[in-house]
C-alpha cells in the first residue's frame, strides 16, 4: 500500500488517481489527521508527500515524517 499524505491540495487526488491506473493500492491521508507513529505501524510500502499551498508550518506531520524514515523504514 502506498500513502499518500495529502497537504491540503487539491492535487492530491490526481496523483492517487495515477498510481491506481498503475495497480497501487493508496490511502490518502491528511498531514494532521495521523500520528508518525500511526503511519509507521501502518508499514506502507512507500510514501508520498503531495504538494500544498502553504508553508513548512502548515505542513502537519510531512517535515517530522521526513526526519524520521527519509532514510527508509527501520
Amino acid at each position: 500500500m502506498l500513502l499518500l499524505i495529502d497537504n491540503y491540495d487539491s492535487f492530491v487526488y490526481n496523483l492517487a488517481r495515477y498510481f491506481e491506473e498503475l495497480g497501487v493500492e493508496v490511502e490518502v491521508v491528511r498531514n494532521d489527521a495521523m500520528s508518525v507513529e500511526e503511519v509507521i505501524g501502518r508499514s506502507p510500502e512507500a510514501i508520498v508527500l503531495s504538494p500544498g499551498p502553504c508553508g513548512p508550518d502548515n505542513a502537519g506531520i510531512s517535515i517530522e515524517l521526513v526526519r524520521e524514515v527519509g532514510g527508509g523504514f527501520h
